[in-house]
C-alpha cells in the first residue's frame, strides 16, 4: 500500500519552496516537469511558522531514494533546513477520486 509523509519546516517560505522546485525542474503552476518516480500526490502551503509539504508515495523506499538524491541536493543548494517535524505512515488506504 501507499506511504504518506508530512514535512513541516520552520522559517521556510514560498520563495524557498519555489527555488527548490526550480532546482528539481518542477513547475508547480502547471504541473509540468521532472516528477520523481513513485510520487502519487504532492501538496504544499504556508504555516504560521513556516511551510508544510504533504505527499503520497507508492512506497517508503521511493520517497527515501528521492530524498537521498535529487531532493536532498536541492534543499541543500537552496539552504532549506531539515524539517522540524515529520509525520509518516504506511497507509491502509489511498484513493484519488
Amino acid at each position: 500500500m501507499a506511504y504518506g509523509i508530512v514535512l513541516e519546516f520552520t522559517d521556510v517560505d514560498r520563495k524557498q519552496y519555489d527555488a527548490v522546485n526550480d532546482k528539481l525542474g518542477l513547475d508547480m503552476t502547471n504541473g509540468k516537469g521532472d516528477w520523481p518516480a513513485g510520487l502519487l500526490s504532492h501538496a504544499a502551503g504556508p504555516l504560521p511558522t513556516g511551510w508544510v509539504v504533504s505527499e503520497i508515495w507508492e512506497s517508503k523506499s521511493a520517497h527515501e531514494g528521492f530524498m537521498a538524491g535529487r531532493l536532498g541536493a536541492a534543499l541543500a543548494a537552496v539552504g532549506v533546513p531539515a524539517p522540524t517535524r515529520v509525520t509518516d505512515s504506511d497507509l491502509v488506504s489511498y484513493r484519488a477520486p
